[in-house]
């Protein structure tokens, strides 16, 4: 948060909940939303000072720099 970039990625484990905000970011990110089998089941980008929660629970999700990683819903990741 403050960051005027974000060159990493971040996962994220053990949610109590699913939702995401980017509150205090000067950047857009995309957020992908991982269930158990580790395939993607949601994706979206957001801009500063925005909230979202997915339809259903995530059991990782995994921030990025906004178009850095080419991933799409359906995709299965090998999470290590």
């Amino acid at each position: 948060m403050g960051k005027k970039d974000f060159e990493n990625m971040m996962l994220f484990t053990n949610l109590k909940d699913s939702s995401v905000h980017t509150m205090f970011m000067k950047f857009e990110i995309d957020v992908y939303f991982i269930n158990e089998n580790k395939i993607i089941f949601d994706k979206i980008s957001l801009k500063p000072w925005r909230f979202y929660k997915p339809e259903k629970k995530a059991k990782y999700i995994l921030e990025t720099k906004k178009d850095r990683l080419k991933l799409k819903i359906g995709d299965k990741l090998d999470l290590i």
